[in-house]
């Protein structure tokens, strides 16, 4: 099994999505002998955003790219690479301003190329990211699940989905900005769902 975690807190202490992904992984890596794991921090070390450079060398046919575009482009092929190497991938996702990190969001435009992790057909968009399982982790400040405020999950949803990444589990840890007593009782909740998920 080849898993992939992808950590996108901007903290580099004390962060709850990173915990709560170290914990799925040591799951799964108890469950699968010889189970190699690659950890991308993207808090430590983000991933430059999408910018008219980017875009430039993006579009420009590989074989006349200067060594620039190219340097460039290599960094999205390298996490698209061990985006399709995974078996398993683990996203920490934590809620800023009701929406997903930078950082993260920084990786998913990475990862995103047409005729790579996605395709146009005639009957419309088809993810090549298949056979794949993927947990997200969900720290959150406040109660957001279900409710009108949880602008994350749609949106992950859909992205993901539209990678042909469809089998997700989403695992909340909310209230986490209301008092020590919602903290504990939030972490022991993902915890136990994260039990839970894996066996």
């Amino acid at each position: 099994m080849n898993i992939l975690q992808i950590n996108s807190s901007a903290k580099v202490t004390g962060s709850e999505s990173n915990r709560l992904n170290d914990k799925i992984v040591a799951g799964l890596v108890a469950d699968n002998a010889g189970a190699v794991v690659v950890v991308r921090d993207l808090g430590a070390q983000p991933h430059p955003m999408i910018d008219q450079a980017a875009l430039g060398a993006l579009f420009t046919p590989a074989d006349q790219r200067t060594a620039e575009q190219a340097a460039r482009v290599a960094l999205d092929d390298a996490l698209i690479a061990q985006v399709q190497a995974a078996d398993v991938i683990v996203i920490g996702a934590p809620m800023y301003n009701f929406g997903i990190s930078v950082q993260l969001k920084s990786w998913f435009d990475a990862i995103a190329r047409a005729n790579v992790t996605f395709r146009y057909t005639a009957t419309g968009p088809e993810g090549l990211l298949k056979n794949k399982k993927v947990y997200v982790t969900l720290p959150r400040g406040g109660i957001h699940r279900n409710g009108a405020s949880d602008s994350q999950v749609p949106h992950l949803t859909t992205f993901l989905g539209f990678l042909g990444l469809t089998d997700v589990t989403f695992v909340y840890s909310e209230g986490l900005g209301m008092g020590p007593e919602a903290v504990a009782k939030a972490q022991a909740q993902a915890d136990a769902d994260i039990e839970a998920a894996l066996a």
